[in-house]
């Protein structure tokens, strides 16, 4: 390989990237879009959920219990109607998510200290809303039954029984639990599979189409000086998404790098450089640019946002599903960057994990070489 050889094809490829400056400008905006979209729109925090409320009771314990609901970042009451069927038409019309009943004998039960039973009813169509809207509710009555008791046993001149076991809960790493930095360092895998496998996928096809692959075929070049002549101007650009993402998860989501910002760029070198030689083998093989576009886009983003890890966690996947996610490279490449975002754990934790894109990489420049089966030499 002759570095002035493969300096000229970088050349040539950085002049297709310039001329046609609207794939430019499209590879620079993906990363801010998809940041802002994904960072906004996709959350796993129950805030808000709209609730609608019939209190049977309309006593002061009950205006008790429902304070600690509107106290709540979680529920806002939208309605307070007084019976089942307009309860129901605000379910059906998705007005509100969940509904909660307090029962007329709600204030006698609690002033005798009889166990008194509240009714939520929740939206089952989003299941996991729902599953946290019923944790929510618990929690919330508990606290409100512990406050009942423990003022009745004050009014009653005895000191409250201390539980035989105090549980101090402590959460490391993302101590508000802030699902945005959970995502943000996935959206970063995300953005450079999607621009990797849009820039690289049609290089080789195009020069296929416009029929100019015959020119450089009669040329000495050497197949790597072709392969990473053509991969250099889209690494730079990927890079650059790479510092557009990161920078806008700390200045717009405020997720900060809480470990080194080097080792993260490093991880995100090597996770490019696969990614990018994925996509060229597409373009060899395919020949052509729409169809290795699409293909590339089908068989790098998708294992990317479900299979990684991003959003649905691997150990509540079926067991075979578990064994298919050994093979995507971005469940490694988001491991790393969360361990470096949240954790801020160093290469020797993060070797592992890193050995294995260095694997992924070197079979996906090992397979471009293989698939362009023409004589450059």
């Amino acid at each position: 390989m002759k570095l002035r050889r493969l300096w000229a094809i970088a050349r040539k490829e950085g002049l297709h990237v310039i001329r046609d400056w609207r794939s430019l400008v499209l590879a620079l905006l993906i990363p801010l879009i998809m940041v802002l979209l994904y960072g906004y729109a996709l959350t796993l925090d129950l805030r808000d959920v709209p609730m609608t409320v019939w209190d049977q009771s309309r006593s002061v314990q009950s205006r008790e219990l429902l304070s600690l609901f509107q106290g709540s970042p979680y529920f806002t009451f939208i309605d307070f109607p007084d019976n089942y069927r307009d309860m129901q038409t605000d379910l059906d019309r998705g007005r509100a998510m969940a509904a909660l009943i307090i029962p007329s004998d709600f204030s006698s039960k609690v002033k005798s200290g009889t166990p008194v039973q509240i009714q939520v009813i929740t939206d089952g169509s989003d299941a996991n809303t729902s599953r946290l809207v019923t944790t929510y509710v618990t929690v919330l009555s508990n606290i409100y039954g512990k406050k009942v008791s423990l003022s009745r046993v004050r009014r009653n001149g005895r000191e409250p029984v201390r539980p035989a076991v105090d549980l101090l809960s402590r959460v490391w790493y993302n101590p508000d639990l802030r699902s945005q930095n959970v995502l943000v360092p996935g959206i970063v895998a995300l953005v450079m599979i999607v621009v990797a496998a849009m820039l690289t996928s049609v290089t080789v096809a195009r020069e296929w189409e416009t029929g100019t692959m015959e020119q450089l075929i009669s040329t000495p070049l050497h197949r790597s000086e072709l392969i990473f002549g053509k991969v250099l101007p889209y690494f730079v650009i990927g890079m650059v998404d790479v510092l557009i993402a990161v920078t806008i998860g700390r200045l717009v989501f405020h997720v900060p790098i809480v470990g080194s910002s080097g080792l993260l760029f490093a991880f995100s070198a090597l996770f490019l450089s696969g990614a990018l030689f994925f996509g060229m083998t597409l373009s060899i093989v395919m020949k052509s640019q729409v169809l290795a576009n699409q293909t590339a886009i089908l068989a790098g983003f998708l294992p990317t946002l479900i299979l990684s890890g991003f959003v649905f966690a691997i150990q509540d996947m079926p067991l075979p599903l578990q064994f298919v996610t050994y093979i995507v490279p971005g469940r490694y490449f988001i491991a790393i960057l969360r361990g470096i975002y949240l954790k801020g754990i160093g290469f020797d934790i993060l070797w592992v994990d890193g050995m294995l894109l260095g694997i992924y990489t070197l079979i996906m420049i090992v397979l471009a070489h293989r698939k362009l089966k023409f004589k450059l030499e």
